[in-house]
């Protein structure tokens, strides 16, 4: 099992669960002390520093994986908040590349293994792809690539692998910090949802956890929403 992306608030939690369950786990991530920490945590897992923006950290990774790779997830994602009139060129070519692009490389690179292992992938949108929300435009563009990405991935490698995404409102995590830093704004942010909280790493990892089981094993090409109902439900008030 792979989880690039391993020191985020959703790649933690999934490995824990997944360690938790036996996994021999590949973790993955730029922050090599941040990483380091996490795989002592987790007896067994093999870390492997490497930024998911760079294609030959990203497929070396992989190749270290092993011959067979069983689940891998792909919990990459940023926030890069602007109006479109200050948004740059780079701002949307960064989104991509580290958001679709390195989403595309890893299961590129891991395919032959995944589908000797009869794998399984998630990957990692937001609902803002497609609730529509103002300055998001450049996340929002590298996201909606992601989940184009899930059904193209599920055609072409199924039977063997399934590929799947998961697509999140806002979750608790350092990334995040700077829109929740105070209480009275993670309040404001949080009543904005029909369940009136933030999301935790572990409701997304929960569910990544199912859609790399055996559990899911007819479910593909599907992107699945973990927001507390923001991007359906609307509530009096």
């Amino acid at each position: 099992m792979v989880v690039i992306g391993a020191t985020g608030a959703v790649g933690a939690a999934l490995a824990r669960r997944r360690a938790a369950q036996g996994d021999r786990l590949v973790l993955v991530a730029r922050d090599g002390q941040r990483l380091a920490a996490l795989a002592a945590e987790l007896p067994g897992s093999l870390a492997v520093a490497a930024d998911a923006t760079d294609p030959a950290a990203l497929r070396a990774a992989l190749a270290g994986a092993g011959p067979a790779i069983d689940g891998l997830a792909y919990c990459v994602g940023s926030i890069a908040l602007k109006p479109l009139k200050r948004t740059t060129e780079a701002d949307f070519l960064d989104a991509f590349r580290l958001n679709a692009l390195g989403a595309a490389i890893a299961v590129q690179a891991a395919q032959e293994a995944l589908v000797t292992a009869g794998g399984a992938v998630v990957l990692f949108s937001t609902i803002a792809a497609r609730a529509g929300f103002p300055n998001h435009a450049a996340i929002a563009a590298a996201k909606g690539a992601v989940e184009g990405l899930t059904v193209a991935l599920a055609a072409e490698l199924a039977p063997a692998v399934r590929v799947n995404c998961i697509a999140p409102s806002l979750t608790r995590s350092a990334m995040a910090a700077p829109l929740i830093g105070n209480s009275q704004m993670a309040e404001a942010i949080a009543r904005q949802h029909p369940i009136p909280r933030l999301g935790e790493g572990a409701d997304s990892a929960a569910l990544a956890d199912f859609l790399l089981s055996a559990a899911a094993g007819w479910i593909t090409g599907q992107v699945f929403a973990v927001d507390g109902g923001r991007s359906t439900v609307r509530t009096r008030g």
